[in-house]
């Protein structure tokens, strides 16, 4: 059963990586789908199930100040969405 589970993941995130840098995206979406999205899901359901609305995202934005900080694989990091929830790009200079 834990070998179908393996091929199963293979498959969805990996299996089709035709280079280096494709592996590579493929393992980061399952690594990080395993220790952000799962978690949030399943305290989503619980909101759901108490009868509450749930809304779920994913926030992709490339934020200017990851340049030269972070690899450019890297479309937006964990918090990464913070500043912009809060209005720091509409705010004027060094903030």
């Amino acid at each position: 059963a834990s070998s179908e589970i393996v091929d199963q993941v293979y498959k969805e995130y990996i299996g089709k990586a035709e280079n280096r840098a494709e592996v590579r995206d493929g393992l980061l979406g399952a690594i990080g789908d395993f220790m952000f999205v799962s978690s949030a899901v399943e305290v989503a359901r619980y909101h759901r199930d108490a009868g509450n609305q749930v809304y779920f995202y994913e926030f992709q934005h490339r934020p200017s100040s990851a340049a030269g900080v972070v690899p450019e694989f890297v479309k937006a990091d964990h918090g990464a969405e913070i500043a912009f929830v809060f209005g720091k790009p509409f705010l004027a200079g060094d903030v």
